[in-house]
């Protein structure tokens, strides 16, 4: 807790450059530039099937070779509330239920960006997000903001200090890219959606608290954050233990044009602490006692694990964008809240509906291609599980995933996309697959907001 009490008074400066400014804002604001309120609404259910495949085994975590059909369901209330000209306070409640395929086991690029590993299928409500954000202005200069999900309307300065306090996903600040981050509208897959390899520090359905720091000049962000761990693997409790538990993650953003076309490019690093284990002192442990390998006989406080990720995206043309991803990390320690991906190369393309006089729909391609390190191989052979992949032999190659989806809008706020993916060497095991994925998505969303 004194560490994050530290990382705290950066709220003090805002709140007091707030206060300096707010009587002069005040009169900017009464002009009606500036929504005082706006709340957005979501639902999305994806229905997904995969046919039987080829397996020589299956093991505790492996995705089921037989025919499967599953559904998932999120509906959420984004609601934002300006509290000054320099605060607002974001409310999200959530509601979500559904099943992912085998309990969301046996491929490490899930299918499913929006299914939480949660015990049961049946829908439940809770917060998503509740937490203030507090905004300086760094320069006189200012840029117009629209309404959206988390952000109210209205002019902000180009150069600024955020800081954000509360209950958030990480990955709403991290890891950004304009093609490939929603599973709401984009791909689905958590390899797409994320850099795989950086495992965020996240409850079980993906949430965190903490504080998240963002200094933006212009053209370039430096962004900053401490969070919470869960207390155990894929857990629904946060470690409050932050002295001796906690993720850090840091991220130099800088966006650019080329030939007027707007781009950016994006460098993450990562240091998570977590009551985690190692691969290799669970492998010495079994050899010793002969038995098969498991994380609780080497599971230590603080135990650390780090990373770092490249991301970039590109306009082409007007709807036409390409992304590109790369995830790295340690590869020595168990996986703790996202998934067991040690090294992540992804990349594909996005395309308007323009070309073909449908300007609204979408077409995405994307592939990815996942890695293990060494130590994680070894631990997998031997008969290892971790928390969402373990076919209790391993007879490794890297994992790869192509998807392809469109999307269209129907009426009323509705959009529907028909989604394909292939994946070869289900959890890196060439004993196993491939497996053909369908999907169908139905999304909605609609706004209000005041002015």
């Amino acid at each position: 807790m004194t560490r994050m009490l530290q990382l705290a008074w950066p709220l003090l400066f805002l709140v007091s450059c707030g206060y300096c400014q707010d009587s002069a804002a005040a009169q900017e604001n009464a002009a009606g530039h500036d929504e005082r309120w706006n709340v957005f609404f979501q639902s999305t259910a994806i229905g997904q099937a995969h046919p039987g495949f080829d397996a020589d085994y299956s093991g505790f975590n492996s995705l089921p070779n037989y025919a499967e059909k599953r559904v998932s369901w999120t509906g959420t209330i984004f609601a934002d509330f300006r509290l000054a000209s320099f605060a607002d306070l974001v409310i999200d409640p959530e509601l979500a239920g559904g099943r992912g395929f085998g309990y969301v086991s046996g491929i490490a690029g899930f299918t499913n960006g929006e299914i939480p590993r949660v015990a049961g299928a049946t829908p439940s409500v809770y917060i998503a997000r509740a937490y203030l954000r507090f905004v300086a202005p760094l320069s006189g200069e200012k840029e117009q903001v629209d309404s959206g999900p988390n952000q109210l309307a209205g002019q902000r300065a180009v150069s600024r200090l955020s800081i954000v306090a509360g209950k958030f996903a990480i990955s709403d600040f991290f890891d950004n890219n304009s093609y490939s981050h929603d599973p709401r509208a984009q791909f689905m897959n958590w390899s797409l959606m994320s850099n795989g390899a950086w495992d965020y520090p996240a409850d079980v359905r993906g949430y965190t608290v903490g504080l998240v720091e963002d200094l933006t000049l212009r053209s370039w962000s430096f962004r900053h954050g401490t969070v919470l761990e869960p207390t155990e693997a894929n857990g629904p409790d946060l470690d409050t233990r932050i002295a001796k538990n906690r993720g850090e993650v840091a991220e130099i953003e800088h966006r650019h044009a080329v030939r007027h076309r707007p781009g950016a490019l994006r460098v993450l690093g990562f240091l998570n602490r977590e009551n985690g284990g190692t691969f290799l002192d669970s492998l010495h442990i079994a050899e010793a006692t002969g038995t098969i390998p498991v994380f609780d006989t080497s599971r230590r406080q603080g135990t650390k694990k780090y990373g770092f990720g490249l991301n970039m995206e590109q306009e082409i043309l007007p709807d036409l964008g390409v992304f590109a991803r790369y995830g790295w990390s340690d590869g020595k320690t168990e996986s703790w809240a996202f998934t067991q991906i040690d090294r992540s190369a992804s990349g594909g393309i996005s395309l308007g509906g323009r070309f073909w006089k449908r300007p609204k729909d979408h077409v995405g391609i994307a592939a990815v291609r996942n890695y293990l390190s060494g130590d994680q191989r070894a631990f997998l052979a031997a008969g290892g599980i971790g928390f969402i992949i373990g076919d209790g032999r391993l007879n490794y190659a890297p994992e790869s995933v192509v998807e392809a989806y469109y999307s269209f809008p129907v009426r009323y706020g509705f959009t529907l996309t028909a989604d394909y993916q292939h994946v070869s060497d289900p959890a890196y095991n060439q004993d196993r697959g491939p497996v053909s994925v369908y999907s169908l998505r139905v999304h909605w969303e609609t706004g209000l907001r005041k002015q």
